[in-house]
């Protein structure tokens, strides 16, 4: 059976892979366990050295990899040169901070040992920096990783492990294509004993219950519903630009992009005349045009949904400022609304659109109690002065930025609250899962 890729933009077929039978499968995990016996006896020193110099040279092939990121996944280029360029980046560099993090720590007595075969399973929005986030900690830990990308971005995840596997020595990093079936037959494999998964709630959820046998070790980031809170004393220029941005970020389809806005009625008018303003003057287009900011959504099933989530609004009170409709059956129109209430699936669902969805409330414990009313919780953002942070203080996320984006600061850790993460990774808090802490005394 063939797994084909096409552009969002326009339809047009770009590649064919084999999906990945259970005896293809199979191989790849026998021969992930084969490479594991020696890749684990290398020092942790040589491992990060190898893995540096394999991202290191995949600088040369930086710009075919941008370009086929952007056909395969829609991101303007821009974007997609800048993901790139960043993955190629963090290889190199969580390389050398795994290996600090994991490193004897002699005084206390603990080492840091390999676990097994590491099952990474990624995304398509991002999908060469939350692969490389992954599957580098779990290779400088000493483990071997075999490596299911979604299949909606498999040529640009196949192009990105051949060339690594150029500098890599044989059956430590492996690939292996498909949809769920092959993600579960992966997640349910005795040969399989770290799943590093980013993903949706549901998958998440599945895959603890089919790894509960054996009780795999689990390292999820399970996506976001995030709010955004927007107090009297907010600058509301900065917040509007910024509601705008983090909204349309990847044309919505970023794990911690503005899902809610909460902004205090005393500001809300400047505040929603601005927004709209600013989101107006948004255009879409496909990857390589340079007068849109905005690319296609990735699916059709994802354009349907956003589309379905803004009609349950309107129909249940919402007011539209701008947008709200579907372009050549590939875009949605930037869009801001307003009036959400708590029933809406603008307000309890993750959207992953383009969409600035803004409530008015009275006052900050109002805002604080919508925000937190979600089983989501990977980021949030305050705008706002002198009572900030006493509302981040009330906040249930993993990550919140005042006034900015959470997230992405230096050597801190993506990490989730509530259903949007079991585990983390990133910093050395969050290398440091991919091993097995042993006393040794």
């Amino acid at each position: 059976m063939l797994l084909q890729s096409f552009d969002p933009s326009n339809g047009n077929l770009l590649g064919e892979l084999e999906v990945s039978s259970p005896n293809v499968i199979e191989d790849s995990i026998t021969l992930a366990k084969t490479a594991y016996a020696s890749w684990r006896s290398l020092p942790i020193e040589e491992r990060a050295k190898i893995v540096s110099k394999a991202f290191k040279s995949l600088v040369p092939h930086q710009e075919k990899l941008a370009q086929l990121l952007c056909q395969e996944m829609g991101k303007k280029y821009d974007r997609g040169i800048s993901e790139v360029r960043g993955s190629l980046f963090a290889g190199s560099h969580y390389a050398t901070e795994a290996k600090n993090a994991l490193t004897t720590d002699k005084p206390r007595n603990i080492e840091y040992r390999s676990l097994g075969v590491c099952a990474v399973i990624s995304p398509w929005n991002y999908p060469m920096a939350m692969a490389v986030n992954l599957i580098v900690p779990a290779l400088i830990a000493g483990n071997t990783v075999v490596f299911k990308p979604s299949e909606e971005t498999p040529l640009v995840a196949q192009m990105m492990v051949t060339l690594l596997n150029e500098s890599l020595p044989n059956g430590v990093l492996n690939i292996v294509h498909g949809d769920g079936i092959v993600g579960r037959y992966l997640v349910e494999s005795d040969g399989i004993n770290l799943i590093a998964f980013t993903g949706s709630l549901a998958v998440g959820k599945d895959i603890m219950k089919r790894s509960a046998k054996n009780l795999k070790r689990l390292i999820m980031e399970l996506g976001g519903n995030d709010p955004m809170i927007v107090l009297d004393d907010a600058n509301i220029d900065a917040a509007a630009h910024f509601a705008v941005a983090s909204s349309f970020e990847n044309s919505g389809q970023m794990c911690t992009s503005t899902e809610r806005v909460y902004v205090l009625s005393g500001v809300a008018d400047k505040f929603i005349k601005k927004v709209t303003e600013v989101a107006a003057a948004y255009n879409v287009g496909p990857w390589n045009e340079s007068e849109s900011q905005l690319g296609p959504i990735i699916n059709q099933k994802q354009l349907f949904k956003i589309k379905a989530q803004i009609d349950d609004a309107l129909s249940k009170g919402a007011k539209l400022r701008v947008g709200g409709g579907i372009i050549e059956n590939r875009y949605f129109q930037p869009t801001v609304i307003t009036d959400i209430r708590p029933d809406m699936a603008l307000e309890k669902d993750e959207t992953f659109g383009p969409v600035v969805a803004i409530s008015i409330v009275e006052n900050k414990e109002e805002a604080i109690t919508r925000a937190n009313n979600s089983p989501y919780g990977l980021g949030a953002s305050i705008f706002g002065q002198q009572d900030v942070r006493e509302v981040v203080s009330e906040i249930d996320s993993g990550m919140i930025g005042i006034n900015k984006g959470p997230g992405g600061s230096g050597d801190s850790p993506w990490v989730g609250a509530k259903q949007s993460g079991y585990g983390f990774h990133g910093s050395k808090d969050g290398h440091r899962q991919f091993a097995q802490v042993t006393v040794v005394e």
